[in-house]
């Protein structure tokens, strides 16, 4: 093979020949070799890690990349938000002064704005100010009854202002909290087996895996020990991952193990796609996917396979390249996604694979083991497990939201039906698995299920998303888990539909609802009525699937007002799924049963 000069190796000159190059190179070559060499240089200042670790283990921005950087990460810079978790017991000095004073100063509102994110506290400031929203971590979903029980007490003891909501990532989110309650509010946590640690603001968020991993008889893999050693590694065993905390921007992972795709891989930052290689079990991986007020994107194939045991050395790797190299400007176009578009995904492999144990990564497999063709299953019901004579029951809990009276109840019947375990899914929704099939006929006649949270709701009910919405959320531009359920309900009057359509809710662009991934999306926005007076309203998606044959949906129509949504949807439903108008007599209820429940009134 001929060798090449690294001078030469642009224009492709033999070395052998370069005695006989002696001619004065042409000005245009000499531009082009010039401007190469700036090219080089270029790259491999951008390749440059842009954070450094620091005393301590924080890891920083260095001085040399902080022009044109966010507020966010300014105030990470002001003060590293893990120093309310690791020095001079930071989050009991803070939690015993009281708010007023907290108030006085810019770092004391960052404090409790900002930094609190970093131990999963969100300071309701708009709507409930005083009050936090606390996000747990739950890999994979799965709760038992005790950390149930935990949880309800804590929102009991808030009143009319606790509550809970299952969120889009399996996982619980409790509101009401109070400052001064926090410390022992964490202790409950620990004594529990939870966190909250981590989950919130430039950190990886809870790890989602298959629901019914462990008694699905058809499933491929068991997520619920990756997405514990995932979750495990993130947070250094609940204590706090410095060499994590300072990620670019917030960042999804899943792992795949049904061929029902119920854990939505392509919309996470890294998707684990079960795999076999040479034998070998493993797993080939996605990159990218999110969803942002700028834009929204599906996960892309690195071109990569790993083997089981190389789960956390890959996912370690992907956030250091992140970590190191993400931009860190323009808050909406700093996820993941923007590095790798930036970078190409060939050099963003060449970095994830420097940053491997062994600095090689193999290419991906051919051997995939999720199922093109398959139709996703229903997991709402009774349905049979692998395990001979039991049988787990999915629960519609309408739109996520839980009371806790709620709880308390569905933690009693964890209990008395099944193994003291709940599983939460990305639908908003709860499985008690391992239920005796001798139990199932008493545990259908429970009152929680008869009344609350059907094992077989209408098929519009049982597809319904909502994110938290402007009752809580400050970034909510509309009231979206109350109107979610009064739109289908007066919907599902007027027509008759014959198979399942998800329809999801967001208050805001940032999408929380994951409205592109439905078939019939609602963003909300703000538009004007007949009369021309403003009023609250929602973006129309349509076409968004799930599954293999995954495809984010697309605008269909802009500035619906609420008032004005439920003609249209009709519209919807019988031009593009099939819905036949029902003959009915008009009727005006007030607020639907469900509804109430999430207001309690």
């Amino acid at each position: 093979m001929t060798s090449y000069s690294t001078s030469l190796q642009h224009f492709g000159v033999p070395q052998r020949l370069c005695s006989r190059c002696r001619r004065r190179p042409s000005r245009e070559a000499v531009g082009e070799l010039a401007a190469n060499s700036t090219a080089q240089e270029a790259e491999a200042g951008r390749l440059e890690a842009r954070v450094e670790e620091r005393e301590g283990g924080y890891w920083v921005l260095k001085e040399k990349f902080r022009a044109g950087i966010n507020l966010q990460e300014k105030v990470k810079l002001e003060k590293d938000p893990m120093s309310l978790v690791y020095e001079d017991d930071g989050i009991r000095k803070l939690a015993a002064t009281p708010l007023e004073e907290i108030e006085a100063s810019k770092s004391g509102k960052d404090d409790i704005d900002v930094r609190l994110k970093w131990l999963g506290l969100f300071h309701r400031r708009k709507h409930q100010y005083g009050r936090f929203m606390m996000r747990l971590k739950l890999p994979n979903g799965v709760t038992t009854s005790e950390q149930t029980r935990y949880l309800a007490s804590v929102i009991q003891s808030y009143g009319d202002d606790g509550c809970a909501d299952i969120t889009t990532r399996q996982n619980w989110q409790i509101r009401g909290v109070q400052l001064a309650d926090v410390p022992s509010i964490l202790d409950g946590l620990t004594a529990v087996g939870l966190t909250s640690l981590q989950s919130g603001m430039d950190n990886v968020r809870n790890p989602v895996g298959n629901p019914l991993a462990g008694i699905d008889p058809l499933e491929i893999v068991d997520t619920r020990p990756f997405a514990s050693l995932l979750s495990s590694f993130v947070t250094a065993n609940s204590k706090g991952n410095l060499s994590l905390t300072n990620l670019p921007r917030k960042w999804n992972v899943c792992v795949v193990g049904s061929h029902d795709l119920y854990e939505h891989p392509h919309i996470n930052d890294l998707a684990y796609i079960p795999a076999e290689k040479y034998g070998r079990f493993g797993f080939n991986l996605l990159v990218g996917g999110f969803f942002s007020p700028k834009r929204c994107a599906e996960a892309v194939p690195l071109d990569a396979w790993i083997a089981a045991d190389d789960v956390i050395p890959l996912c370690k790797a992907v956030l250091e390249a992140y970590r190191d190299l993400g931009s860190r400007g323009i808050r909406q176009k700093t996820r993941m996604m923007w590095l790798i578009n930036e970078l190409g995904i060939e050099t963003f492999r060449t970095e994830v694979e420097k940053r491997m144990p062994t600095g090689s990564l193999e290419r991906a497999s051919p051997g995939e083991l999720v199922m093109k063709q398959w139709e996703r299953r229903d997991y709402l019901g009774v349905h049979p497990q692998k395990q001979l004579g039991f049988s787990f029951v999915g629960l519609h809990v309408p739109v996520g939201r839980v009371q806790a009276v709620d709880m308390f109840e569905l933690a009693r019947i964890a209990d008395a039906y099944g193994s003291g375990e709940l599983r939460l899914t990305v639908e908003q929704n709860i499985l008690i698995p391992n239920v005796e099939n001798s139990r199932l006929s008493a545990l259908l006649e429970e009152p929680l299920l008869k009344k609350r949270f059907s094992p077989g709701p209408s098929i519009l009910m049982k597809g319904l998303v909502a994110c938290t919405g402007s009752q809580f959320c400050g970034q909510a531009i509309i009231e979206t888990k109350a109107r979610a359920l009064r739109v289908t309900e007066e919907v599902e009057r007027r027509v008759a539909v014959t198979k399942p359509v998800r329809m999801h809710w967001t208050g805001c662009p940032n999408s929380c609802g994951q409205v592109q991934v439905a078939d019939i999306g609602f963003m909300g926005c703000l538009t004007r009525n007949a009369d021309g007076k403003v009023c609250e309203g929602v973006d129309v998606y349509l076409g968004g699937r799930i599954g293999s044959d995954s495809h984010l949906g697309e605008l269909y129509k802009k500035g619906v007002p609420c008032d004005e949504l439920v003609p249209v949807v009709v519209e919807i439903l019988v031009e593009k799924f099939g819905a036949v108008p029902k003959v009915r007599e008009e009727d005006h209820e007030a607020v639907p049963c469900d509804a109430k429940y999430l207001y309690k009134i």
